[in-house]
């Protein structure tokens, strides 16, 4: 073999390793077994992760332009995008401290600096510029008491039995909000949609890469959640109606 192709094969094998364990690179390049079943779930799965991880950098970028073009976040409840950013958090710093593969959670981490993005526009445009500040700051603080390793494991462990409920009371509030104004205001379908699919995503990938119950039955939840404002958007899509009367 010579240096130009031994340099070739490193590089290769150094980008392969991205996605593929050590064991299933021989797998695949040396016994050149590309039927293993293992080593498919497991190279599937760390693929989606990247993926997911890379994708979730623009997921709700959409979401903060379509704010910011309008100068308003109208039809988006701050309550909902408040506990969407607590269970992000929580899910974050949870995997984080249990040191699981950064392709089994980081998007989470770039969805929370863009979940906070749109709760500051909201306030700064439709409250008021202080407490749009108040809030960044606020949840500055709150982030970095749960990374610093403050919280015991124990403890941000069990508040992910609550991850669930959060998740769920958050989108409640959402789809009241949207069906009271009989339409889905400044809610962006491409943001949504990202998040749907994903989330269907990450359900697999939490199997193949934690192995951890409760992170499984938070992205399944995620999943269903998501589909249900996939479904307002699709229904209220040819326009816009009259807010609706609740008695």
């Amino acid at each position: 073999m010579t240096s130009t192709t031994y340099t070739a094969y490193n590089t290769f094998k150094q980008l392969a390793l991205l996605v593929l364990t050590p064991h299933c690179f021989d797998t695949y390049f040396v016994d050149f077994n590309f039927l293993d079943k293992s080593c498919f779930a497991a190279s599937l799965s760390k693929g989606l992760g990247i993926g997911i991880v890379l994708g979730s950098v623009f997921v709700k970028l959409p979401q903060i332009m379509k704010i910011y073009n309008a100068k308003s976040a109208k039809g988006i409840s701050l309550t909902s995008v408040t506990l969407d950013l607590t269970v992000i958090s929580l899910y974050a710093s949870y995997n984080y401290l249990k040191e699981f593969p950064v392709s089994a959670w980081g998007d989470t981490a770039f969805l929370a600096i863009q979940t906070v993005a749109i709760a500051f526009l909201l306030l700064f445009y439709d409250v008021s510029i202080s407490k749009a500040f108040g809030y960044l700051i606020s949840y500055l603080t709150f982030i970095g008491v749960l990374v610093s390793g403050m919280v015991p494991i124990e403890i941000l462990w069990a508040l992910q039995g609550i991850n669930i409920p959060l998740l769920l009371a958050g989108r409640v509030i959402q789809v009241y909000a949207n069906y009271c104004n009989g339409n889905t205001g400044q809610l962006s379908a491409v943001t949504y949609s990202l998040l749907f699919l994903g989330s269907l995503a990450r359900i697999f990938t939490s199997i193949q890469e934690t192995g951890d119950m409760m992170v499984i039955l938070t992205n399944v939840f995620s999943f269903l959640a998501n589909l249900v404002i996939m479904g307002q958007i699709v229904y209220y899509w040819k326009g816009v109606s009259k807010p609706k009367k609740i008695d």
